[in-house]
């Protein structure tokens, strides 16, 4: 019974001090302790200790996020169509579990398309104003603001973009959250509960040409080729050049860079461009695997 009592004794501390920390801190804790990993091998006291620190950090960040989007974005905001187009939001990422039903085009597309989850709030600014389809979305990193970059692979390269663009998978994310596919973390280099800044855009140009490189030239391999890329691109509201997209074909994942994106009618060089609903004319350029066989020769 003693050994209990200073058990709680010892956790109603460790609490009354985290408490304390919550109501310490200072505007805008973006950038809380992260996650700790939980195992009963260290101990009852350590576990809740634990749970009761992620569950403050977890805290402290969404009201840092709430209370960014209420202060710095609705109410500064000059129209209310504005308010709601902008949203400082955690990242998390996408999976099987907001995969759309049976017979819905983006069924069983969830990792293979520029599709992310979003807030309602973002719904109602597109039907608020008016915007025309493909509904396109901005996720960009936040100078001091976004967590460091993730350290990829010795096999991967980091894109170094600062801004990727997307559609729409669902509008049924919580408030203040973003679910994005895992190409699209990987092109700004996130991990789950990082910052970002998302936004409603209607500026992207409509594209005219994208020159993609194969990772792999099993792809191009394939006898109809062409008409697969024709078929999943199908899958992209639009393109960020320097990303990474994935497609699926016969149960296989192939992998493709935007090298270059030409937007219509000119043809100049942009950083992003609509694919749907747009004549895009597909090249592909040498695949990755014999460029790198080339070097080695």
């Amino acid at each position: 019974m003693y050994e209990r009592i200073l058990l709680c004794a010892s956790f109603l501390v460790c609490l009354q001090q985290n408490i304390i920390m919550v109501s310490a801190s200072s505007t805008y804790q973006f950038k809380p302790s992260s996650q700790s990993p939980i195992s009963l091998k260290s101990g009852i006291f350590k576990v809740l200790t634990t749970k009761w620190t992620n569950a403050r950090n977890l805290a402290v960040l969404e009201q840092a996020v709430e209370d960014y989007n209420a202060e710095e974005i609705v109410a500064t905001a000059p129209d209310p169509v504005s308010a709601i187009s902008y949203r400082r939001l955690i990242v998390m990422p996408l999976d099987g579990r907001f995969d759309p039903p049976a017979g819905v085009f983006s069924h069983g597309h969830v990792q293979t398309g520029d599709k992310m989850s979003l807030p309602r709030e973002f719904w109602t600014a597109i039907v608020k104003g008016h915007a025309e389809v493909p509904w396109l979305f901005e996720v960009s990193r936040v100078d001091g603001i976004t967590g460091e970059r993730v350290k990829f692979p010795p096999k991967m390269e980091d894109p170094n973009l600062n801004r990727v663009v997307g559609g729409a998978i669902d509008f049924r994310a919580p408030s203040n959250y973003v679910f994005l596919p895992r190409w699209m973390m990987q092109a700004l280099a996130l991990k789950p509960r990082d910052v970002v800044d998302v936004k409603l855009i209607q500026t992207v140009p409509a594209g005219s040409a994208v020159k993609l490189r194969p990772h792999s030239s099993e792809f191009v391999n394939i006898g109809n080729h062409q008409a697969v890329l024709e078929t999943e691109l199908k899958h992209y509201s639009a393109l960020t050049r320097g990303a990474t997209i994935p497609f699926d074909y016969n149960g296989k994942r192939y992998y493709f860079d935007v090298v270059d994106l030409r937007s219509a009618p000119r043809g100049e060089k942009v950083p992003m461009a609509k694919v749907q609903d747009c004549d895009v004319v597909a090249e592909f350029i040498r695949p990755k695997d014999q460029m790198k066989k080339k070097n080695k020769k």
